[in-house]
């Protein structure tokens, strides 16, 4: 009795660790939001280089659980994929200059750079969540994934009705869509919505209770698994472009 009773404490704080880490980042951000300036985040310089390896240490086991469902994702660095926090503030009235979220965008040939469809992942006070697709593609490559939706209609739908995939996400990101089906394509095509995109993107926003998760990238993975096949869809698309095929 004894015995469960001196474990038990240390259970506890052992499933509590990750829950703990995502709450200090949350923090720190908060912190960051406020006293957006270089004075406050040079005195918490350390504090944030620690956050940093907390988070980047997730990117690590998130693209190991990832690497279990997408193969080409086994040999992505993490160096590649997470997002630095300083702003580039040359073109923008927003003079802060730090970002107030941690991201990260696992993919394949060149991680965060990458044209490929992959994983991204948002710690944000503001909200935190994943998505999955390609976000901001080339004009050559927007024009491309406009004709593959329109060629393999069925295939995508498909997709986005089966009951893995529809748990999770319910529409691509269209908060900048077109006003208008593109020009080359009829205006009466039954998804003329999705050429009017500018982003083949989907999201997941999560919860309280999904972030305190003991197994909190066990679950990450689960609902990118789930999102998988529209990745394997546009990167069939994507690949011919810049020649990985």
């Amino acid at each position: 009795m004894f015995g469960y009773v001196l474990i038990l404490p240390y259970i506890c704080q052992t499933l509590n660790k990750m829950s703990m880490k995502i709450d200090s980042i949350l923090q720190f951000l908060n912190e960051l939001k406020v006293n957006n300036n270089r004075e406050w985040f040079a005195e918490n310089k350390q504090r944030y280089d620690s956050l940093k390896s907390e988070f980047e240490q997730m990117c690590k086991e998130l693209i190991l659980e990832i690497s279990k469902f997408d193969e080409d994702i086994k040999h992505v660095e993490v160096k590649d994929c997470v997002f630095r926090i300083y702003r580039d503030t040359r073109f923008s009235h927003d003079k802060t200059p730090y970002k107030t979220h941690f991201g990260a965008y696992i993919a394949s040939a060149g991680g965060r750079k990458s044209p490929r469809g992959g994983y991204y992942i948002h710690l944000d006070p503001a909200g935190c969540f994943v998505g999955l697709g390609v976000w901001g593609p080339e004009p050559n490559i927007l024009k491309a994934l406009r004709q593959s939706v329109f060629d393999n209609i069925d295939e995508l739908n498909e997709i986005r009705q089966s009951p893995g995939f529809s748990k999770y996400f319910d529409k691509f990101f269209d908060e900048d869509k077109l006003k208008t089906v593109p020009q080359g394509f009829p205006k009466d095509f039954q998804e003329a919505e999705l050429l009017k995109l500018k982003h083949y993107l989907v999201d997941y926003k999560f919860d309280d209770a999904f972030l305190q998760s003991d197994d909190f990238v066990q679950k990450v993975a689960e609902v990118l698994k789930a999102g998988y096949p529209l990745n394997r869809f546009l990167n069939y698309t994507v690949d011919e472009l810049i020649g990985k095929n």
